[in-house]
């Protein structure tokens, strides 16, 4: 017996249905998968970092009027910046500390020079972001007449937090050195931030 369109198979299905069928899956899914995409590409995209989010995520520093042994603030992503010179006798101090005996040990050139970023010859410059690792407050040390605490860096008034002239914690509740961002020198008188 041969089996024509719209004939029974043994199964109990007819030919042409088994492709309305196959045809009618395909079609759900795909149907499904569209919908899923048209769902989920806003919500994606809604995700993404808008204009002034971007225009926040790097900011360059002209370092040029910065003289040995000042600090400027500046605004890097919102927070504050600290921008230092250091001073021979600052980094000579620096330097003179046992880094082992450091609550977060790091020594100088840890927090200043990096060789992938170009750096050498600017160990001078110390930038870190101006927010106590206790509790977020702004240490005082980069305006001239600003408290700088025990060991000449900055000062937290908050909690009562010291640094050195490296920024790293010597006493007080801060549990980290102030942070170091990413940073590189993209001339010899401004830095880019981020």
């Amino acid at each position: 017996m041969s089996q024509e369109a719209g004939t029974a198979t043994p199964e109990g299905h007819t030919a042409e249905g088994v492709r309305r069928r196959d045809f009618i899956n395909i079609a759900a899914v795909s149907a499904a998968g569209v919908g899923a995409a048209g769902t989920l590409l806003p919500l994606i995209s809604q995700m993404s970092a808008s204009a002034d989010v971007l225009a926040e995520s790097s900011t360059e520093v002209d370092i040029s009027a910065i003289q040995p042994g000042q600090a400027i603030k500046a605004v890097f992503r919102k927070q504050p910046l600290f921008i230092r010179n250091l001073t021979p006798a600052e980094i000579e101090a620096a330097n003179k500390v046992d880094v082992s005996s450091l609550r977060d040990p790091q020594s100088l050139k840890d927090r200043t020079v990096d060789s992938e970023k170009n750096k050498k010859g600017k160990e001078n410059w110390l930038i870190t972001m101006g927010v106590c690792t206790h509790l977020g407050c702004v240490p005082q040390g980069a305006s001239e007449g600003e408290v700088k605490g025990e060991f000449g860096g900055y000062f937290c008034p908050c909690h009562g937090s010291h640094y050195d002239t490296a920024a790293r914690i010597r006493k007080g509740p801060a549990p980290k050195n102030l942070v170091v961002p990413d940073y590189e020198f993209t001339t010899d008188t401004v830095v880019k931030i981020g």
